[in-house]
């Protein structure tokens, strides 16, 4: 008899079910192989996972039979199911949700190439070097005896010895990825998107056998990403670097779980049940008896407060490098041709551009991304279907950026003027005017739409979006971090944490002793990026959290449904000592959204109630009524540790 998991988005269906498995199919179903299940409604047929075999069921009617195995090759280890299992728990999700995340698609032409050839890992690396920036072997105590840490990298570019400049983060990370697998232990290293994912292989393929390293990202086509799965799933101790998922990869006698800049954004899940690579590492983490390193130029406040607990050890530089910050008032120069830039930075500017590379990051693509009324300020909207008007390129005219209708007659609804002024310069205006301020300057631009690795270190701007700065060889001789008022305008709770993370890993990429120029901000925010003491304002920002009741202080979770389900299971749910509910509030058509507040002691209590709630919701039955149309049917989705919120 098979235990098996059927992968459904369906609640009711999260749990183990029991299948008898026939003779013919007995060699091949072993657990931790995909097969095909039947369903009892409607005669339909479903994939799922066999994650356990037994020899009795409590189940007191005739078991169904397994139709078929899907493959050769058990891809659901042990460990990886334990570890979907509680991170879905804890999100009040599904595993078979997390388990579509951790396990790609199936190709039978790689499948059966890897069977027939699995390859030869390569030798295991010598003991590589110590860390130099932190105190001497501890570092190297703390991978051994699996311990968690939270690391601020050294802000400076290094040179490999192939003459390819990273961060000296991807140099740390490596180094430690090397010392684990000199002991025949696995690395899992996550980072937020391909840009560091590129720097950290470069300084992996300096310490690491390349056999022995294993990418997992979006850019690979199917039958490379999983042909990389089925590799980490051998006895050979590997490192695995990828995006977010890869918290999730199997790897043989796990000695180390890293994740760098773990407050990027990009390491939230947005698929349900939407679990963050950081709480996945955490869970694994205690469940392998891995290290765990949390490593970045600036700390998030959910970090801090595990380092506040004791449950996560700051391991503080001891001789790393610090940015020259320079807190610059917005007072543009008449030099400057409207540039945005005060006259300290522009003459700091001036004088690095003549010897290298100089960076000017600004916090919008495009050219002229916002205008508004240049009487009243009012925000220019399109008249026919109310989106924002926009120049898009250079030469263009103002047009709605959804419907592209030109705003060549358009009139303010407030004070009725003609006149539109640009309220945000985007990346491709800022190019245009610093070209003609340095006309002998080459002048780059980097975006999403254009996006640059790395730049030599001949002189030039490079103009560049937040997060899409490139590295420069030799660092930048100069950088100057524009619209720092208008990135702090961003309504959120995280807008302040995000600002002080783009501006520190901006300021990284810097030359030691050059000069890095935040224009118009200052405050706890400035002086922080200023002193390089991240940590101490994530610690002060904890404290005014807490203070509200404010995530990460505690949890926090979204439930939306109908008005009346939403009230029935907000007052189960209000039931639990140390839950609030906030709300609720209409959301989409005939539905309202509630926020459900709570200590992190009540987490597992909430998550199950919620969880139950869900599968109440899905299971009702509704009878339909005569001669009218079926309405909506009944709904209640969830969302724990919600990053809309609050």
């Amino acid at each position: 008899m098979a235990r098996v998991l059927v992968d459904s988005p369906l609640p009711q269906l999260d749990q183990l079910l029991d299948y008898r498995v026939p003779d013919r199919l007995a060699p091949s179903a072993v657990p931790g192989v995909r097969v095909r299940v039947p369903l009892r409604s409607g005669g339909r047929i479903a994939q799922g996972w066999i994650v356990e075999l037994a020899d009795r069921s409590e189940f007191r009617g005739e078991l169904s039979e397994v139709e078929g195995v899907v493959g050769d090759v058990p891809l659901l280890t042990p460990e990886l199911w334990r570890l979907a299992r509680a991170a879905a728990d804890r999100a009040a999700g599904n595993a078979s949700d997390i388990l579509r995340l951790a396990i790609p698609a199936r190709y039978v032409r790689a499948e059966k190439a890897w069977l027939a050839d699995p390859g030869d890992p390569g030798p295991l690396p010598e003991r590589p070097a110590p860390f130099a920036q932190y105190e001497p072997g501890r570092l190297e105590r703390g991978l051994a005896g699996g311990e968690r840490m939270a690391l601020i990298a050294d802000a400076r570019p290094v040179r490999l010895a192939s003459g390819t400049w990273v961060g000296a983060w991807a140099a740390t990370l490596a180094t430690a990825a090397a010392h684990v697998l000199a002991d025949d232990r696995s690395a899992v290293l996550a980072v937020p998107d391909y840009r560091d994912q590129e720097q950290l292989q470069a300084a992996l393929a300096e310490v690491v056998d390349p056999r022995r390293t294993l990418r997992t990202d979006a850019r690979q086509t199917g039958q490379e990403r999983y042909r990389a799965f089925l590799d980490s799933t051998g006895d050979a101790a590997r490192v695995v670097v990828g995006n977010r998922s890869t918290v999730y990869a199997p790897a043989a006698r796990l000695g180390l779980i890293a994740v760098y800049d773990d407050g990027d954004p990009l390491h939230a899940e947005p698929l349900a049940p939407g679990v963050h690579a950081r709480d996945a590492a955490l869970i694994r983490q205690e469940q392998s008896d891995a290290a765990l390193v949390f490593l970045g130029h600036s700390r998030s406040v959910e970090v801090q407060r595990l380092v506040g607990l004791g449950w996560v050890h700051e391991v503080p530089l001891r001789r790393g490098i610090r940015p020259r910050i320079v807190l610059t008032e917005q007072q543009p120069a008449a030099a400057s041709g409207g540039a945005r830039i005060p006259s300290t930075a522009w003459r700091d500017a001036q004088e690095a551009v003549a010897q290298g590379p100089v960076l000017v990051q600004v916090a919008r693509p495009g050219h002229t991304p916002m205008l508004v009324c240049d009487r009243c300020r009012e925000p220019a909207r399109c008249t026919a279907c109310g989106g924002a008007i926009v120049v898009s390129r250079a030469g263009g005219g103002p047009a709605c950026t959804l419907c592209g209708t030109s705003a060549a007659g358009w009139s303010c609804p407030v004070c009725e003027s003609t006149a539109l002024r640009a309220a945000v310069v985007g990346a491709s205006r800022t190019a245009e005017e610093l070209g003609r301020a340095f006309p002998r300057s080459r002048v780059v631009v980097s975006d999403g739409d254009r996006p640059m690795l790395r730049v030599g270190p001949e002189p030039q701007l490079v103009v560049a979006t937040r997060g899409a700065e490139p590295v420069a060889d030799g660092g930048y001789r100069a950088i100057l971090l524009l619209d720092g008022e208008r990135m702090l305008l961003r309504e959120s709770l995280r807008v302040a944490e995000d600002c002080l993370r783009w501006w520190s890993d901006a300021a990284a990429l810097a030359a030691p002793g050059a000069p890095v120029h935040l224009v118009g901000v200052g405050g706890a925010l400035g002086t922080a990026l200023a002193t390089w003491s991240q940590p101490g304002w994530a610690a002060g920002e904890l404290e005014a959290r807490r203070a509200l009741r404010f995530p990460p202080a505690v949890r926090m979770a979204s439930v939306s449904s109908s008005p009346e389900r939403l009230a029935r299971a907000l007052e189960r749910i209000g039931a639990i000592d140390g839950v609030d509910v906030l709300g609720p509030v209409p959301a989409e058509e005939g539905l309202e959204r509630a926020i459900v507040r709570f200590g992190y002691g009540v987490g597992a209590e909430v998550a199950a109630a919620l969880k139950a709630e869900a599968i109440r919701a899905a299971t009702e039955r509704r009878r339909p009524v005569a001669g009218r149309r079926p309405g909506r049917p009944p709904t209640l989705r969830v969302r724990m540790d919600d990053p809309d919120l609050p």
